[in-house]
């Protein structure tokens, strides 16, 4: 029974992931075709000297913004752990209440 689960699971997940990469295209870059390694190679050289002439701007992401990477993480934690902490309230409640019933 499990062999057959399991073949079921990767059949499932082959289904899905297969298509994608059977159909998958280069990235394009720029408009005058894919982009070379030399041009990526110069483009991370610029980024690099950016930053270096501009050390405190950081790196532009927002992180304790809400729209950022820590105000988001901050925000879905404490909604996923509101969501936690009502099953667990309601569980204890659910055993309290059996006991009681036992008793």
């Amino acid at each position: 029974m499990k062999k057959f689960a399991y073949s079921i699971l990767l059949a499932v997940l082959l289904s899905a992931v297969l298509p994608q990469l059977a159909f998958a295209q280069q990235y394009p870059g720029y408009s005058g075709g894919p982009m070379t390694l030399e041009q990526e190679l110069i483009l991370a050289k610029k980024k690099v000297e950016i930053v270096q002439e501009h050390p405190g701007d950081g790196s532009g992401t927002p992180y304790l913004n809400a729209n950022g990477v820590v105000g988001a993480s901050i925000i879905s934690g404490a909604i996923f752990g509101g969501i936690f902490m009502a099953f667990v309230v309601r569980a204890k409640q659910y055993e309290f209440a059996q006991k009681r019933l036992a008793l």
